[in-house]
């Protein structure tokens, strides 16, 4: 293929969280394979090999989809915008993209990420053709639950050439919140994200029972489900350790929820799924498989949460490269979110790094889950998921209790069957390739939703 001008605009920064990674990574491989590649974003740090990285000036705001804090923003979940705030965001945008796109000589190719507002912004550009690329948070967070978005999620969508998709679950959520656009269907293609397989690698420095989350600690992850689950797993293996990564408004209910069980006080932990959503700023919700659990817990659960008491680490927020390490080291990786999920990219790099990866088994997670399973064993294919459900907790516990039990010449062996499938399912040349393909509406290259 001939060299490209390929512009790609991204509204955040190039790491920490998943869309933030999948462009640094597309970015690096557009550029491998020779192109010029012009990406737009508010990254004023990092710095990637051959490519052209512009920052629009958006003033000291930051549209959010989940409200996280970003140094040098003031942050606000795209609700809270004012109109007047929007537009100033979106002429901003539209401003900067022009400008890239005229200095470059024009635009052959371009990707747009997320439902809003990426999409509509190049459409207002005029830049095409363009691909759109669905990631999760704008479609579940901001678009579905608030209409106030969709006049623009159909501007971008109706001016996209091809828009991606990780999952087939992702699909059907986006022709649902869009029914008004029916070639929306014709156009849609499985698009998911790919693994640094060089970063993302057994290394050799496995720790025995170490199990891992890493992710975002809000609600919705479904770490106090884990938290729940590991005075059961600990009760069968007395040497397992449960490192927690991420950073997230409900990082102090689950710290309480970790207390509460390291006295053994049940009380105080129905209390916090009593409260749920409030302890991350929300109003009062109960959380309904955690409250299930602790209605009636195990015989003798507390004694066995007081047992497991410093076997759970908070170990905060952690870079891309840290996470590669990390995931090495641990026997498994847990990934328990009760809310839809794009792609389960999570689970690919624990796989790609030979840690056992056990989801959520819904949307994209599912699917993830499902594409790992051939060539394993049919009794360890099973733990690669549990149903998200009342049951949750005690299936989590009983996923990684059978895996820590298993021989290590059995959990070897599906290692290797992990690390193998990921290296020949995801890698980011062939997402490369995708994109480019779907920014020229060459759609009979790439695979429908199933």
């Amino acid at each position: 293929m001939a060299p490209m001008r390929v512009l790609l605009f991204h509204g955040y920064m190039l790491r920490g969280t998943g869309s933030n990674i999948y462009n640094a990574n597309l970015a690096r491989a557009l550029a491998d394979q020779g192109h010029e590649v012009h990406l737009l974003c508010q990254d004023r740090e990092t710095k990637i090999d051959g490519v052209e990285i512009h920052v629009p000036d958006i003033g000291g705001l930051l549209p959010v989809y989940v409200k996280d804090p970003y140094e040098g923003f003031e942050v606000k979940a795209f609700p809270e915008l004012t109109d007047a705030e929007l537009g100033s965001y979106l002429d901003a945008n539209v401003a900067a993209v022009r400008e890239a796109a005229g200095a470059a000589g024009g635009i052959d190719a371009a990707l747009a990420n997320h439902l809003v507002m990426g999409p509509a912004i190049l459409a207002r550009a005029g830049v095409s053709p363009f691909a759109a690329k669905i990631h999760g948070s704008a479609l579940e967070y901001t678009v579905k639950p608030h209409p106030r978005f969709l006049p623009y999620a159909y501007e971008g969508m109706e001016a996209a050439s091809g828009v991606l998709v990780g999952s087939a679950h992702t699909a059907k959520s986006l022709w649902d919140a869009l029914p008004d656009f029916p070639g929306l269907k014709l156009k849609t293609r499985l698009g998911p994200p790919g693994v640094d397989v060089e970063g993302f690698a057994p290394s050799g420095a496995r720790r025995s029972g170490l199990v891992s989350f890493v992710g975002k600690l809000i609600v919705s992850k479904g770490v106090d489900l884990l938290l729940a689950a590991w005075p059961l797993v600990r009760a069968e293996h007395p040497d397992a350790q449960l490192q927690v990564a991420g950073f997230g408004e409900y990082e102090d209910g689950l710290r309480r929820l970790l207390a509460s069980l390291e006295r053994g006080d049940l009380d105080d932990a129905r209390q916090v799924a009593r409260l749920g959503w409030a302890l991350e700023g929300g109003e009062a919700k109960p959380l309904k498989i955690l409250s299930a659990f602790f209605a009636d817990p195990p015989a003798n659960y507390a004694e066995r949460a007081k047992a497991a008491a410093g076997s759970v680490e908070f170990i905060g927020r952690l870079g891309h490269d840290q996470v590669a390490e990390l995931f090495p080291k641990a026997e498994i990786a847990v990934m328990p979110s009760t809310f839809p999920e794009a792609f389960g990219m999570v689970a690919v790099e624990a796989a790609a790094s030979g840690a056992l990866p056990v989801s959520a088994g819904h949307s994209g997670m599912l699917e993830v889950s499902r594409q790992l399973a051939p060539g394993l064993p049919v009794e360890i294919s099973r733990l690669l998921s549990f149903p998200v459900e009342v049951g949750a907790v005690e299936a989590i516990g009983d996923r990684l209790n059978r895996w820590l039990a298993l021989p290590e010449a059995e959990r070897e062996s599906a290692r290797r069957t992990l690390v193998e499938t990921v290296g020949r399912l995801w890698s980011w040349q062939g997402v490369a390739r995708d994109i480019l393909a779907a920014s020229a509406g060459s759609l009979g290259e790439l695979p429908p939703p199933a």
